[in-house]
């Protein structure tokens, strides 16, 4: 069969591979042989065949209904080129809103995709002229170099219709006649600027790439990642216009759907709305990092606006700290919500679409167990059929609190992507809300909320993750259900963290098992986490833009968030000087009477951004392992018999003396130094502190020791016995006078250390610095 299916698709034209490659494509696959079909073994012309193959790729179901006609114009010749299918697959799609249940206006088809339109090579000509003429100085001044697929752009913009190639072949001469033949210098390659930093690689799962029903609804097309969330949004993800909702594939279309599409465009004055809802029940972590950068992120590119909308449906699990808290990250990020809403504030409409769904038959009260109701084939609910009007005073009693938690639910009759049948959509909980008190003691569902609230506020653009592609069908057939506007839900690949875990329950866990101190513990990937430790909201934001937004699920090593860490860093954290781990060192022959003060640049490579003051005197602090008394082959730091440069003091010192205590621990060196303009030039350079202030510096390493501790392939014992027991340290160190007087999250380069940040532990008395990331030479600094 499937060599049946092969051969058949090469009498289209086809190489065997790309045969063999369009049979493994379902939806593909059906549409070609429909098409071949409806051909019924005619002989086709040059190029018909393929032509046939991309009006299969392209055809929404939507307008499936008219694949006969459009096989027949192909065949025919009147739709001859690529972009006039196009053209025909957009009318179409149009009238599948408009015209639903009418017949094509075939005089109205042929007009919008140019039947019959012959641009000749004179007008080619004329028009490919003017528009080099409007570029000359460009021309003359680049030459070869000029981009001329601008002025290809400009002339099909005035002749739509007009062969590609033709229109190339104009352009080609007419540069020719300007400029005549190429040169030597016009061969050559432009001088490459900065080279574009090599894109992170990332380990997609393969489950998450899989295709899928509607696959162009993840993400129409995948993109590789940009620099900043405002060019990944604006040049490499392409969702839908704002009321062109009923081109996306799988987009149920309704008798009503054109009215309600111009109502909501009135009602947005056709502006993109999205929305970020989280859970408020938890902290928020890295992977709602991308979440809240895609979602605000593509309402900025398009200007547009983003709601922050709680879904607040669980009361037990809800806490103000969480509200605060989800805010919080959301503006730390550099977002500023449209408006902030709350699911609950539709409980009374909800509840009352809930009575409609009932009314229509769509709903029904059902007294299965939640255990009954697990897995994806559960049996049947015996109460599905059950009277309309018995429904509707069961929910009723529900809703007055008359039927025990647990004892009774209202499900939706329809069945999910996944295979799950009859979602639940309100359950009993006689909890109290923390918006509305008592006065509910039904709760509405994820699956229930979800897309309605989505209506309410007329969201364009429902953005999430992939795992909500099972609640697609949900989603479009409760809005239809109920007869209101339904917007185009879009789904995207998570972003998991190695050696990491986010799950909120797991947490929970290390915080009481006193493994991490609590949600903002910086060796975890919780948002708050990251703030605390010092990583840059930018740095976060570029870090997602540089994953793209593709439909696979994406698991990254914590090294390539930090590599995007670095790169803000560099550039915004001045230097400082510090050592963590003291060592005395007296300089006998000191050249000044007293201590003195020194400029130093904050940024050594940019000094006009600014000084600092440091203190030089008679004893100063180095790093103990910036001395070796035995140093092994390729040391270039103090030794003896090797000295080593002080950073911006313009100072050489050389070891006289080694001071032990009665252990045998060296306590103090005594060198001698010279200034850098008579001495030998050192093989290094090293930092220092004089009469410094005392800081107390958090290191932190992974917490975890394997890549996936959830993993029991892995982790046999469970993530708890994965901890690295080395994840912290806490040190005693030394720093530069300037450091006293800063603020909780300044950030610094430790020269030749890394770079930190002030923790929120700080106080008058103790400065705390966390590490937040270390230098890109530590592993191989000698």
């Amino acid at each position: 069969m499937a060599d049946d299916l092969i051969a058949k698709f090469q009498t289209l034209g086809m190489s065997e591979q790309k045969a063999k490659e369009t049979a493994k494509n379902a939806n593909v696959s059906k549409n070609l042989q429909l098409v071949l079909e409806q051909c019924g073994g005619a002989s086709l012309g040059d190029g018909v065949g393929m032509l046939l193959y991309h009006m299969a790729t392209k055809i929404k179901p939507q307008c499936a209904d008219n694949l006969h006609l459009l096989v027949k114009y192909i065949v025919d010749k009147k739709l001859d080129s690529t972009m006039r299918i196009d053209a025909a697959l957009e009318y179409l799609l149009k009238c599948a809103v408009q015209k639903k249940g009418q017949s094509i206006d075939l005089s109205e088809l042929d007009k919008e995709c140019g039947v019959g339109v012959v641009v000749t090579p004179e007008e080619i000509e004329s028009v490919v002229q003017k528009q080099v003429a409007k570029h000359k100085e460009a021309l003359l001044e680049q030459r070869y170099h000029f981009n001329s697929f601008k002025i290809m752009q400009e002339v099909r913009e005035q002749l739509k219709w007009a062969d590609a190639k033709s229109v190339k072949a104009a352009i080609d001469v007419e540069i020719f006649d300007l400029l005549g033949p190429k040169t030597e210098e016009d061969m050559k390659p432009l001088a490459k600027g900065d080279k574009k930093k090599e894109k992170p690689k990332a380990t997609e799962n393969k489950q998450g790439s899989k295709p899928s029903i509607g696959a162009s609804k993840e993400v129409e097309n995948s993109s590789d990642g940009a620099n900043t969330i405002a060019e990944l949004m604006k040049t490499k993800v392409h969702f839908h216009a704002p009321g062109e909702n009923y081109k996306t594939d799988g987009y149920v279309v309704t008798d009503n759907t054109e009215r309600l599409l111009k109502e909501h465009l009135k009602a947005t004055s056709g502006r993109v709305q999205t929305r970020f809802p989280p859970e408020p029940n938890g902290i928020l972590h890295i992977g709602h990092a991308k979440a809240i950068n895609i979602n605000f992120g593509y309402a900025a590119a398009h200007n547009g606006v983003c709601y922050l909308r709680y879904d607040d449906t669980n009361p037990e699990k809800e806490e103000e700290k969480f509200f605060v808290g989800i805010k919080d990250m959301v503006e730390w990020l550099g977002y500023k919500p449209y408006k902030i809403t709350h699911s609950s504030d539709n409980f009374q409409q909800l509840y009352e679409w809930a009575v409609v769904l009932i009314r229509k038959g769509l709903a029904y009260v059902c007294h299965q167990t939640a255990d009954e109701m697990k897995g994806f084939n559960p049996k049947p609910s015996q109460w599905r059929d059950r009277p309309i009007e018995e429904s509707l005073q069961l929910f009723e009693d529900m809703k007055n609190g008359k039927i025990d938690e647990g004892a009774a639910t209202l499900r939706l009759k329809v069945t999910l992507e996944e295979g799950k049948v009859d979602p639940v959509a309100y359950r009993i909980k006689f909890i109290a809300h923390h918006r509305t008190g008592n006065k509910w003691c039904i709760y509405p569902t994820y699956d229930y909320t979800h897309c309605l609230c989505d209506s309410l506020e007329n969201i364009t653009h429902s953005l999430c993750t992939k795992e909500f592609q099972s609640r697609r069908s949900s989603y479009y057939w409760l809005c239809n259900a109920l007869d209101i506007y339904c917007p185009v839900q879009w789904e995207y690949g998570r972003l998991n963290m190695n050696y990491a875990l986010v799950s909120k329950r797991k947490i929970a866990k290390l915080i009481t098992e006193k493994i991490v101190n609590d949600w903002d513990d910086p060796r975890l990937f919780t948002l708050t986490a990251l703030r605390r430790r010092g990583f840059p909201a930018e740095a976060i934001n570029n870090f997602c833009a540089q994953m793209g937004v593709t439909g696979a699920q994406i698991s990254v090593d914590p090294s390539m968030l930090e590599a995007s860490v670095r790169d803000v860093l560099n550039v915004t954290a001045p230097r400082r000087l510090v050592v963590i781990e003291p060592l005395k060192v007296t300089l006998e022959n000191f050249p000044h009477p007293n201590a003195i003060e020194i400029d130093v640049p904050n940024f050594p490579q940019n000094p006009e951004q600014g000084y600092h003051k440091m203190i030089l005197d008679r004893v100063i602090y180095i790093e103990q392992s910036d001395f070796k008394s035995e140093p092994e082959k390729g040391y270039r730091r103090l030794a003896p018999g090797q000295s080593v440069g002080l950073r911006h003091a313009n100072l050489v010192i050389s070891l006289k003396e080694v001071k032990k205590d009665a252990a045998g621990h060296i306590t103090e060196l005594v060198c001698e130094c010279q200034n850098t303009e008579t001495a030998e030039k050192p093989k290094a350079f090293i930092q220092w502190v004089s009469q410094p202030i005392e800081i107390e510096v958090r290191l932190y390493e992974l917490l975890f020791k394997h890549k996936n501790p959830e993993d029991p392939n892995e982790v046999p014992g469970g993530f708890l016995s994965d901890i690295n027991p080395n994840s912290m340290a806490v040190m005693k160190s030394y720093a530069d006078r300037s450091l006293a007087n800063c603020k909780v999250y300044d950030k610094f380069q430790f020269e030749r250390i890394g770079f930190f940040s002030v923790d929120p532990d700080t106080t008058k008395e103790k400065i705390v610095f966390n590490r937040t990331v270390g230098l890109k030479e530590d592993a191989g600094k000698m």
